[in-house]
């Protein structure tokens, strides 16, 4: 018998609604190479105002994870909130599972909504595509934010257990939960006090809302993540760049953070926030705002200018 209510569902209506009143609309964007990009995009787009790119991670769809920030910012930007491939409404046929094809992808639906110039925040995952995006494009993106984003793993270190789980597989299990006993792992996991008392029913309805589709796709995204990942491949982005941690993270452990903030050198500030674990922006809001909100707003950018973007996308 089928759910008659589900207070997942209901919630994501609600922030369907909080997008709609920020001055956003949901639009849909077909590539033409098989890929279709849903994404969040400004009904009227302001051309005295600069872009923000939000890229949501793992943990949930992109209104979940950017709601609070969506609400804060878009007074003051235009804003771009897409769901990333085989998340929400986005999909692709094509085999790539890598994060720089899902940059080129979030290019892509950028593109088509004539955005220039910007500025590119990711949350775990979504960081991996924000620092790909910030690398690929240099002249387009102009500032990066990156939470919690292990961008400086490499794949030995699976092996010599820099993290807590034994290999890719293991992560999958837990970061894509397919019942309620695995949703509150994932809790303890992301959280350092997770809620002591939540009803089964809840989170079984949140698993079967946020993690039952796309599965398997979603599994070889992150086997993709650490194969033939090295330190000395990645690229130093040249953007100013802020990064926030967790200082209690198990999923992605603060001495990344620290890697990351020596291979970027200078251009790059590590804050890091006490007593806070992987989802901090759940865990501690206030505090990701007090750091967010500066750096955001001491962007001054340029008016967009599509057409060295749009040739660059074209040769990819």
């Amino acid at each position: 018998m089928s759910k008659c209510f589900s207070l997942t569902a209901s919630r994501t209506r609600c922030y369907v609604f909080a997008f709609s009143n920020s001055g956003l609309r949901l639009t849909v964007a077909d590539l033409g190479d098989g890929t279709v990009m849903q994404c969040w995009v400004p009904k009227t787009r302001r051309e005295d105002k600069p872009s923000l790119v939000l890229i949501h991670g793992f943990g949930a769809n992109a209104m979940w994870q950017w709601a609070d920030v969506v609400r804060a910012v878009a007074p003051h930007f235009n804003v771009y909130v897409p769901d990333l491939v085989f998340f929400g409404g986005s999909y692709t046929t094509r085999p790539d599972r890598s994060d720089a094809f899902q940059a080129r992808c979030v290019m892509g639906v950028l593109l088509a909504n004539r955005v220039g110039k910007m500025v590119v925040a990711g949350m775990s995952y979504g960081g991996f595509v924000a620092y790909s995006m910030a690398a690929q494009w240099p002249e387009a993106v102009e500032r990066v934010v990156l939470c919690c984003a292990g961008v400086c793993l490499e794949e030995r270190d699976l092996a010599e257990g820099l993290f807590r789980v034994a290999d890719v597989e293991e992560a999958a299990r837990i970061l894509l939960p397919r019942t309620a006993a695995e949703m509150r792992e994932l809790m303890r996991y992301t959280l350092v006090k997770p809620p002591l008392i939540i009803p089964s029913c809840f989170l079984q309805d949140y698993v079967d809302e946020m993690f039952s589709e796309n599965v398997e796709e979603k599994k070889e995204l992150l086997r993709a993540i650490p194969k033939g990942r090295k330190l000395l491949d990645l690229p130093k982005i040249p953007q100013p760049t802020l990064i926030i941690w967790g200082d209690l993270d198990r999923v992605f452990p603060l001495e990344l953070g620290y890697r990351l903030k020596s291979h970027l050198g200078e251009n790059a500030e590590l804050v890091v926030i006490k007593n806070a674990g992987h989802a901090f922006n759940v865990e501690k809001p206030k505090e990701l705002d007090k750091h967010l909100k500066p750096f955001l707003f001491s962007a001054t950018l340029p008016l967009p200018n599509t057409s060295s973007l749009a040739s660059n996308h074209q040769k990819q």
